[in-house]
């Protein structure tokens, strides 16, 4: 790269970051939904990333966190597509496996006031896009119904979890995508390529198959390739093509 790309590139970098904002989701009488908005120019959409595990970033208050989620390291990659981004944390450990709490009404009326405040405060189309158990708490908003689903404009999964799924009317674009080599027993590869199969005829679809990268520690982990680590800007840009043309 010359070294006046690097600058440019750089400077793009210092003022999304310099930019970056925190916004608290109220909700009810209870800890209210802490956001992380990293807005773009000239913006064309809004996508809002749930992460997977537990669902907890703890974001500070200056945007910061120790969660080295997939989300999170890609999180300034998609102000070049002029898509703003926005990290959602939550107040509580959303559990994982069998035990999570993704599909309680609790947890889904969070979704839909977060949903309606970038939709009051951006006035953008708005897309939801899960990793791993994050694909649970999308799925299960898109199917909550028509008055919901009508709120978004398209929903994006990435691996997976094995018991996340979208229903035959939901109509809004659909894209999944998978690391071809992503040894989670939770996330197989199987779901992302279902839930794309399973698509009415009509609707707008696309599966994604990934490769390349590296692999490190926990295979269900946010380093090994269940993480898109390393390839995070061939995960943002699959994801914003797709958004761009829908």
């Amino acid at each position: 790269m010359k070294l006046t790309q690097f600058i440019f590139l750089l400077g793009i970098t210092c003022s999304t970051l310099a930019s970056a904002q925190i916004f608290d989701v109220p909700y009810k009488d209870d800890a209210p939904t802490r956001t992380q908005f990293i807005p773009a120019q000239n913006a064309k959409a809004v996508v809002l990333l749930f992460p997977g595990g537990g669902g907890m970033l703890r974001l500070s208050d200056d945007g910061s966190t120790n969660n080295f989620h997939t989300f999170v390291r890609s999180k300034n990659l998609w102000a070049q597509y002029g898509i703003d981004a926005v990290l959602i944390d939550t107040p509580y450990d959303l559990g994982s496996g069998r035990s999570h709490s993704r599909s309680i009404r609790d947890h889904q009326q969070r979704i839909l006031r977060v949903v309606r405040y970038y939709q009051d405060k951006l006035h953008l189309p708005i897309w939801i896009f899960g990793h791993s158990m994050g694909t649970v708490s999308v799925t299960e908003f898109v199917n909550g119904g028509k008055d919901q689903e009508k709120l978004i404009s398209g929903v994006i999964v990435a691996g997976t979890y094995r018991s996340a799924s979208i229903d035959a009317d939901v109509s809004v674009p659909v894209l999944a995508i998978h690391h071809a080599e992503d040894g989670c027993a939770n996330t197989p590869f199987s779901t992302s390529e279902s839930i794309i199969k399973n698509r009415p005829n009509q609707s707008a679809a696309q599966f994604v198959s990934m490769e390349g990268g590296v692999s490190e520690g926990d295979v269900c982990g946010s380093k090994a390739y269940h993480g898109f680590n390393q390839i995070e800007a061939a995960l943002i840009k699959a994801a914003a093509q797709f958004i761009l043309k829908n």
